[in-house]
């Protein structure tokens, strides 16, 4: 029985598109045979009127466990954030077996590979587009997204056809892009709460905000 082709939005195990990054890639499966070391699929409900995109996967977060924001800390702030509210059931646990459960949400990253150093290029982000592009396309009730940090804000733009001058980033920012509400945080990473960045009330308003747009959409 021959194998599913893969979704135009998701990538297949060994996409052949980014040569650095299907170097690393192998580097880490050598390395570590129990990881998931793999182009990181989307996670939660493709019915669901809220996104949330991110950079890209952590070396030993997502890439590990094979599910976004899973195995390192960004993920303890995120998936606390969207069960306070409604976004998500369930228990995080930081592995793609337990619990928790996304809720009238999905969750992707603009880049589906991890790089070195957390830092994917120009060209890499504008190879993995195409993906994102399908995400946004496959969503029939989407009516928010939220950006985590200026390259995924970037990104989410370009996916959409508009012009990035356009549309300045900034935390708590919100733009109309057609029928898509966009608000855009800063990136929840260790280091951004770390330095005084981003606090969990700053992104807990953000959320506020998302959550009441979302209960306004049919």
């Amino acid at each position: 029985m021959s194998l599913p082709e893969p979704s135009p939005a998701e990538p297949s195990r060994d996409c052949p598109l980014c040569p650095r990054l299907v170097a690393f890639r192998e580097h880490w499966r050598a390395a570590e045979p129990s990881w998931h070391n793999a182009p990181v699929p989307s996670f939660g409900r493709e019915d669901g009127r809220l996104l949330i995109v991110g950079l890209a996967p952590g070396l030993r977060g997502a890439n590990r466990t094979g599910r976004p924001f899973t195995g390192d800390y960004a993920g303890e702030l995120l998936y606390s954030t969207l069960i306070t509210f409604g976004f998500a059931t369930g228990v995080f646990e930081a592995r793609p077996d337990d619990s928790l459960r996304l809720t009238d949400a999905r969750l992707t990253n603009a880049v589906r590979c991890v790089p070195p150093e957390n830092k994917p290029t120009t060209e890499e982000m504008r190879t993995c587009r195409p993906f994102l592009s399908a995400t946004l396309a496959q969503l029939p009730r989407l009516g928010a997204i939220v950006a985590l940090g200026k390259i995924a804000h970037d990104q989410v733009l370009a996916a959409h056809g508009h012009r990035l001058s356009h549309f300045k980033f900034a935390h708590g920012a919100v733009h109309r892009l057609g029928d898509v509400m966009l608000f855009d945080s800063y990136h929840c990473s260790r280091y951004n709460t770390n330095t005084g960045v981003l606090t969990t009330e700053m992104f807990h308003a953000v959320f506020a905000r998302v959550r009441a747009y979302v209960d306004t959409l049919g």
